[in-house]
């Protein structure tokens, strides 16, 4: 047997960027279906918001966490007809990564790998419960990103002024 791979990473620069995935893993859920069994003869279609919050941390040197969280709440009038809110994580080892780029990777990149493993317990958890599943549409992290820096220039600018 070789050991090819642990060759070729003692000899790798020490200095060199790095980026591994090191974990997926569920955080939270919670599911709420407070009107069944009577919802289940509701024959209106329901109103469906969805949240999405994102949240990132430093671990310890060179590993960071990434945590999606989806909230999807339908409604009937003013009846819950479920409730679902999942978060997700991920740990991402990240080293020699320049400051300015860790939060765009973060941001966009480790929150796109998170994103399809809360939207597929999400569309689970609904089926569970009984009802037809709710497939969540592609987040575009970038144009979320984007907007953040944006409003956070917007505000020091104000701030100056």
């Amino acid at each position: 047997m070789s050991d090819a791979p642990a060759q070729q990473q003692e000899s790798q620069d020490p200095n060199a960027p790095h980026f591994s995935i090191e974990k997926i893993y569920l955080k939270d859920l919670s599911v709420e279906n407070p009107n069944a069994p009577q919802s289940y003869l509701w024959r209106e279609s329901p109103s469906v918001e969805i949240g999405l919050e994102q949240d990132q941390s430093s671990i310890e040197d060179g590993f960071h966490t990434v945590v999606v969280k989806v909230t999807v709440t339908a409604t009937i009038a003013d009846k819950t007809m479920f409730l679902v809110e999942a978060a997700m994580g991920g740990i991402f080892q990240i080293r020699n990564i320049p400051e300015p780029e860790l939060q765009p990777l973060l941001s966009i990149h480790c929150a796109n790998i998170v994103f399809p493993y809360v939207r597929e317990l999400i569309s689970d958890a609904v089926q569970r419960m009984g009802y037809p599943a709710i497939y969540l549409q592609p987040i575009n992290f970038e144009a979320i990103y984007q907007a953040r820096v944006q409003q956070q220039l917007e505000q020091a600018a104000a701030t100056k002024q």
